[in-house]
C-alpha cells in the first residue's frame, strides 16, 4: 500500500493542539462519544490477568507486582482498548487480543464504530500519550493519574467513512516492516556484545597471549605446557607465570556510598557535586543522565564515599547488579549511594585491567553465587573484596589492557552507530503513525 502527503488545501485546523490539521472531511469528537466504558469487576480466576505494557496488552508478565486481591479487577474483552492511568506508566496501553482482566488503575474502553487497530495506533502515538498525561492530576508521577472521567473529555480525530480501516491495515504492514528491520539490528548488537565479551574473556583469563607486532597486536593461543591450575574451580587454568589474588589484596579502599536522606540531607537536580546512582552506570561507562547532585555540606558529611579519578565502580544492589565503570576526571567531584561500591587500588595497579576483569563473563557468572536474593539482589563489600582476580606481570597487564581497549572501542563504535540507526527508525515509525492517524497522509489503494 502506498501513500501521499495531503496538500494544505485539503486540510483544516482541528482546533485541537495535539492533533493539528486534519482532512476537511474528517471530524473531531470526544472519547465518550466514540467509546463505551467497561467497568465490570471480575476475578482473575475466571478472567486471566493481563499486563498493560509499552509493548501493548500481554498475558501477565512474571516480573510484575501482583495484587493480593484477585477478585477485584476489571474485565477486558478482545478488541477493548486498555490504558494504565498512572503517569509513571506513560505509553502503557493498547487494544487487547485477549479476554482477561486488568488492575483497577486501568481505563478500559470499547470502540463503538472505530476500527480497533486504528484505535490501537491512535492512542499509542506519542502526541496522544502527552495529551493523556496533560489531563491527569496528582503530586508526583506515581501518584499522578488520568481517571476515566477526565479521559472521556479528550478530543480525537474521526476519519471519514472506512478510512480508519485503511489506515489500520496500512500501519499494520508498515510497522511490521519497521519492526523487522529494528529486530535484525538489535540482534546484530547482541552478537557484537557477545563478541566483545568473548574477546575480553579470552584475553584476561590468559587463554590467548597478546603479543605486540609491527601491525599492532597478534593473538597467540597458549599450549597446555604454558598453563597451570589456578586453584580456583571457576577460573580453571591460567598461564604459569600468572598469580591469583583477591580484589582486597590489590585495593587500598573498598567502600560504598550513603543515601543522603538517611542523614537528613537532600538530592538536587543541579549543583557542583555529582551524585551517582546505579542507573548512571550504563554500558560499561558513567552516564550523566539522569542528573543528581548534592551540595558541598552534604559532600563533607559523606566524605568517606567521595569518589576519585580511576576508582572502579561496581553496582552491588538492585536490578543492574554487576555493572561496572571507571571514574574519570570529568566526572569529579562526585559521590555515590549505597547501591554502588567503589574500589580504589594501590599505586601503579592497572585499574583498567581490574575493570575488564570485573566485567568479564567468568566473574559476572561467579558473582551470582554470592549475591543474596531477597527483595532485590545484593552483594556485600566483603564479598566483592573476596572475588578472585588473575594477575599477570605489569608489562603483560599493560599490553592486555591496550589490546582490549583498542578493540572494544571499535566494537562499541559500531554498536553505537547501529543504536543510532535504530533510534532513527523508531522515530520514523512514530512519525508515520502520527501522520496516518491524524490524516496528514492519505492511504492509496
Amino acid at each position: 500500500m502506498e501513500y501521499r502527503y495531503r496538500d494544505a488545501s485539503e486540510m483544516k485546523d482541528s482546533g485541537v493542539e495535539w492533533i493539528g490539521n486534519i482532512p476537511k472531511d474528517w471530524t473531531i469528537s470526544r472519547i465518550d462519544k466514540e467509546f463505551n466504558v467497561r467497568n465490570e469487576k471480575v476475578s482473575d480466576k475466571e478472567y486471566p490477568p493481563l499486563s498493560v505494557t509499552k509493548q501493548g496488552i500481554l498475558p501477565q508478565l512474571e516480573n510484575v507486582a501482583k495484587s493480593d486481591n484477585g477478585d477485584n479487577r476489571k474485565k477486558v474483552c478482545v478488541g477493548d482498548f486498555v490504558i494504565n492511568s498512572r503517569a509513571d506508566r506513560k505509553g502503557s496501553c493498547g487494544v487487547s487480543i485477549y479476554d482477561g482482566s486488568v488492575s483497577l488503575i486501568c481505563n478500559v474502553l470499547t470502540p463503538k464504530k472505530l476500527h480497533p487497530q486504528y484505535v490501537h495506533s491512535l492512542f499509542r502515538n506519542y502526541y496522544f500519550s502527552e495529551e493523556f498525561y496533560r489531563w491527569g492530576s496528582g503530586i508526583v508521577d506515581d501518584l499522578w493519574s488520568t481517571n476515566i472521567e477526565k479521559m472521556k473529555k479528550i478530543n480525537i480525530p474521526i476519519p471519514m467513512g472506512e478510512e480508519d480501516e485503511k489506515i489500520a491495515n496500512f500501519l499494520d504492514k508498515k510497522t511490521s516492516q519497521f519492526d523487522s528491520i529494528i529486530s535484525k539490528k538489535e540482534a546484530l548488537i547482541e552478537k557484537l556484545e557477545e563478541a566483545k565479551k568473548s574477546l575480553i574473556s579470552e584475553v584476561v583469563t590468559g587463554k590467548v597471549k597478546v603479543v605486540k607486532s609491527s601491525d599492532g597486536y597478534d593473538l597467540v593461543k597458549r599450549s597446555s605446557d604454558d598453563m597451570k591450575d589456578s586453584g580456583v574451580e571457576w577460573i580453571g587454568e591460567i598461564p604459569k607465570d600468572w598469580e591469583v589474588k583477591r580484589i582486597k589484596q590489590i585495593s587500598n579502599v573498598i567502600s560504598k556510598g550513603t543515601t543522603p536522606s538517611t542523614i537528613g540531607r537532600e538530592i538536587a537536580d543541579n549543583g557542583k557535586i555529582r551524585f551517582l546512582k546505579a542507573e548512571n552506570i550504563y554500558d560499561g561507562d558513567i552516564c550523566l543522565t539522569p542528573q543528581f547532585f548534592i551540595d558541598e555540606e552534604t559532600n563533607k558529611i559523606l566524605k568517606r564515599s567521595e569518589l576519585k579519578e580511576h576508582d572502579v565502580l561496581f553496582v552491588i544492589a538492585g536490578a543492574t547488579i554487576g555493572k561496572t565503570a571507571i571514574v574519570k576526571k570529568a566526572h569529579c567531584p562526585a559521590n555515590t549511594n549505597q547501591a554502588i561500591s567503589f574500589i580504589r587500588l594501590y599505586n601503579n595497579i592497572n585499574y583498567k585491567f581490574v575493570y575488564f576483569w570485573l566485567s568479564s563473563p567468568k566473574l559476572q557468572e561467579n558473582m551470582w553465587l554470592y549475591a543474596v536474593q531477597s527483595a532485590q539482589p545484593n552483594l556485600s563489600m566483603e564479598n566483592l573484596g573476596n572475588f578472585h582476580i588473575v594477575y599477570p606481570n605489569k608489562e603483560e597487564i599493560d599490553i592486555i589492557t591496550d589490546y582490549i581497549e583498542i578493540n572494544t572501542i571499535k566494537i562499541c563504535e559500531i554498536m553505537e552507530s547501529i543504536r543510532y540507526q535504530i533510534q532513527k527508525l523508531k522515530e520514523a515509525k512514530q512519525s508515520l503513525i502520527s501522520e496516518a492517524v491524524t490524516g496528514k497522509i492519505e492511504i492509496l489503494d
